[in-house]
This record gives structure tokens, C-alpha cells and sequence, in this order.
């Protein structure tokens, strides 16, 4: 699999984004379905991933939304038939990785409790419960998660 960054605007991510939202949409009321319009995002403030397998299919995308004050991880999606293959860890850690590279130093986000995996995923990768932030509401069918982003830790140093 290669994890590259490209634009959210082409039809390969058109794509996998309109997937998700079929997905999410069959698990939430319309009221607790907080999808953002990538196109809406300025460029300088998005970075959005796609991985592709050997044949170049898109099979997985996220994305986070940079602001001042934090980035908030947006439309991860793997498709069905790749799942349990470390890929959405891969991609959350790419972006982790772009985002602290862009002067980020945390990430925060929202799901639902009806994605286990998803909030398995992002418990193991160190996402702690938090408040809601943002213009999000109130709503019993949204968790919010977030990170402090640090530079991994090199193991091998000898003090």
C-alpha cells in the first residue's frame, strides 16, 4: 500500500467520500452526521491523504483540518474489503506526523459510538475521551477524542 498526499477534488477521493458518507448516514440520524465538505477547506489549511493498493485503486483516505489553536482528524476511511490490515493506523499516523510537521501540536476528533472499531483504533493510538470543542453540539451519539502530539522518542539512546 502507498499512503500518499493528493487533492480531495479528484474522482478517486469523490469516491471513497461519498462511500463514507452512504456508511455513516445508514448509522446516524442526519442531525448527528457531521461530515465537512473537503472542497470547503482552504488547501493551505487541509492535509488530506489516499492510499492505493499495488493496482492503484484508492482504498482509504483521511484527512485533517489544521487551525490555530488544534487539528481536528476528519473523514478516515478504509473500504470494507481492506479492513484489519493496520491500514487506518498507517494513515492516522501519516497525518499525525504532516500535522506535527506543520506546527500542530494536537489533534482532536469526532465519531459516534456506533464505530467501536474506529474508537478502539484511536484509544490505541492514544486518543484520550475529551470534551466537545469546536461549533460541535451536544449530542448523545457523538464522542470526542483527543491528542498531544510529541516527537517519537528515539529507544536507542544511551544516557
Amino acid at each position: 500500500m502507498q499512503i500518499s498526499f493528493e487533492s480531495p477534488s479528484q474522482a478517486d477521493a469523490i469516491a471513497l467520500i461519498t462511500e463514507l458518507d452512504a456508511y455513516q448516514s445508514a448509522l446516524y440520524p442526519p442531525e448527528s452526521h457531521h461530515a465537512l465538505d473537503l472542497a470547503s477547506v482552504d488547501e493551505q489549511g487541509l492535509l488530506f491523504v489516499i492510499a492505493r493498493d499495488e493496482a492503484g485503486q484508492a482504498v482509504a483516505c483521511g484527512a485533517v483540518v489544521l487551525s490555530a489553536a488544534y487539528g481536528e482528524l476528519k473523514r478516515m476511511y478504509v473500504r470494507p474489503q481492506y479492513r484489519g490490515r493496520g491500514l487506518a493506523k498507517k494513515i492516522l499516523q501519516t497525518l499525525e506526523a504532516a500535522a506535527m510537521a506543520s506546527g500542530c501540536m494536537e489533534l482532536k476528533l469526532e465519531s459516534g459510538p456506533y464505530q467501536p472499531e474506529a474508537l478502539a483504533l484511536y484509544a490505541r493510538c492514544g486518543y484520550a475521551l475529551c470534551e466537545r470543542f469546536g461549533g460541535y453540539a451536544d449530542d448523545p451519539l457523538s464522542v470526542f477524542m483527543q491528542k498531544k502530539l510529541t516527537a517519537p522518542q528515539d529507544r536507542d539512546l544511551e544516557i
